[in-house]
C-alpha cells in the first residue's frame, strides 16, 4: 500500500471518528435517560459506536412501537415518555405484562419474531438499533454486551416480581404493591415526596394487576376512605401514610 493511499485511509478514519463524537456529543451526551439506561455504564468510545448506530423516534400517545408476531428487526431504549407491554390472549383479552419508562430497554426478542406488543402511553421518544448492527457492536464491544447482559437480568428479575404479584397476593396488595413500586421506575421524572405520578389509566393498571377496573377502583376509593392515600388529580396520588399502605402491601391487615 502507498504511502497517500495509507494517508488517506487514516485521514476518513479521523474524519469518522471525529462525526462519531460530535454526534455523540450532540445527542447521548445530552440524553436525560443516560443515567438510568444501558448507556450507563459506558466508556466514551463504547458509547460512540453505539451513538453511531442509533435512531431517534418519536411517538405519539397510542402509537404503536412493537407488534407481536412481527419479526424482531430492531431494539430500543426508551429516553423519554412510557410505553405498556402486552400480549393478546386467545379470548382476546390484552394482558398488560410491563410499564416501561425512560432508560427501559426493549426488543431483545430470543426468536426471530416479537413475542409481545408494545405502545406509547404518552409522547414518548426512543432510541432505535437495529438488531444486525447492535449484535455486530456487541460482538466488537464487550462492555455492550455485559451492559445488555445486565439489562437482561433487570427484566427477568421484574417478571419474576409480576408473577408473584398475580400469584400470591390479594387485589388490596396487588394495588398497594403498584403504587409504592411505581415511582421508582421513573427516575427521570421524580415526583415530590410520596407522591405517585400515573401515566396509565385505570383500566390500563386493572390489566397489568390481572384485576377488572372496578376492582381497582374500589381498593383505590378504600384507601382514600381510609386516609392512606388522596388523589391530587386523575394522574397523581398523594399517599399520606405510606408505613400503612407498605403493611397493606405485605399482606398486614
Amino acid at each position: 500500500m502507498s504511502v497517500e493511499m495509507r494517508g488517506a485511509m487514516l485521514e476518513v478514519r479521523s474524519l469518522s471518528n471525529d462525526c462519531m463524537q460530535r454526534r455523540q456529543n450532540a445527542v447521548c451526551l445530552t440524553c436525560g435517560a443516560r443515567p438510568f439506561s444501558v448507556c450507563a455504564s459506558l466508556r466514551p468510545d463504547d458509547m460512540a459506536v453505539l451513538d453511531a448506530i442509533a435512531e431517534q423516534m418519536s411517538l405519539q400517545a397510542d402509537a404503536v412501537l412493537i407488534r407481536e408476531g412481527d419479526p424482531a428487526t430492531s431494539l430500543f431504549n426508551i429516553t423519554s415518555g412510557s410505553v405498556r407491554v402486552y400480549k393478546l390472549l386467545p379470548n382476546g383479552r390484552r394482558q398488560i405484562v410491563g410499564f416501561l419508562f425512560a432508560g427501559d430497554f426493549i426488543g431483545m426478542a430470543p426468536g426471530e419474531d416479537y413475542g409481545f406488543s408494545a405502545e406509547a402511553i404518552e409522547p414518548t421518544t426512543v432510541c432505535r438499533f437495529r438488531r444486525s448492527d447492535y449484535r455486530a457492536a456487541v460482538r466488537e464491544r464487550p462492555a455492550l454486551e455485559a451492559a445488555l447482559l445486565e439489562r437482561a437480568m433487570n427484566e427477568l428479575a421484574a417478571a419474576q416480581k409480576q408473577m408473584m404479584l398475580l400469584g400470591r397476593k390479594t387485589a388490596r396488595e396487588r394495588v398497594a404493591s403498584f403504587l409504592l413500586e411505581l415511582p421508582a421506575r421513573d427516575p427521570m421524572r421524580p415526583s415530590r415526596d410520596d407522591r405517585v405520578r400515573l401515566s396509565m389509566t385505570r383500566a390500563e393498571m386493572a390489566d397489568y394487576l390481572g384485576l377488572t377496573i372496578e376492582t381497582v377502583s374500589r381498593e383505590l376509593t378504600k384507601l382514600k376512605t381510609a386516609q392512606v392515600i388522596q388523589s391530587i388529580s386523575l394522574h397523581e396520588i398523594q399517599v399520606e401514610r405510606p408505613d400503612r399502605l407498605r403493611e397493606l402491601a405485605d399482606g398486614e391487615v
